[in-house]
């Protein structure tokens, strides 16, 4: 009698509960391990093109395109931190394989803006200053470094003359958010 007193006053048995548990672990490793879109998305929102303007030659359409995103200045510093910066060029001997792809398949060459950083630190996408060198420009993390450079920063730079010329320094970096 009294294993069915304590029956009756609970909620849940503990069948339910391990069903509800399994089932939350299956939802997260589906989710976030399994199928990771809405992160990757983020890194290749610098390349989605949009229209500017239609024009009409000869009454067929032109579509001119304009290969970046609208300029937004709300960024917000989410935290800063020191780190040793240093600057890269590509070069087969700087990098692995293709020198102009990045480690997240941007085309650093194509793209030919120096705005792309080198960071095993940080996630891919994540957008950065560097103000005592750089002032507001901001930076994009797009590729990675040897592991052994576990708190480097490296910047893409056009010029291999350039990159040799920044040398090491160490800066304040400031990583934004909107």
């Amino acid at each position: 009698m009294e294993i069915k007193e304590e029956q009756k006053h609970k909620l849940f048995s503990l069948k339910l509960v391990k069903r509800i548990v399994i089932t939350f672990m299956v939802i997260f490793v589906f989710d976030f391990f399994l199928f990771p879109m809405p992160a990757l998305a983020s890194e290749y929102s610098d390349e989605i093109s949009y229209i500017d303007e239609i024009s009409y030659i000869d009454e067929s359409p032109e579509i001119i395109i304009n290969n970046t995103l609208p300029k937004n200045n709300d960024w917000e510093v989410k935290s800063t931190s020191y780190h040793s910066i240093t600057a890269y060029n590509s070069e087969v001997s700087q990098c692995d394989g293709d020198p102009c792809t990045t480690a997240n398949g941007f085309n650093l060459c194509e793209h030919g803006i120096e705005d792309s950083i080198a960071a095993n630190f940080l996630r891919f996408g994540t957008k950065i200053r560097i103000p005592d060198l750089f002032g507001d420009r901001i930076f994009v993390v797009r590729d990675r470094m040897n592991p052994r450079y576990d708190d480097y920063i490296d910047i893409w730079m056009l010029e291999k003359a350039e990159a040799k010329k920044f040398g090491v320094r160490i800066a304040k970096i400031e990583i934004l958010e909107h």
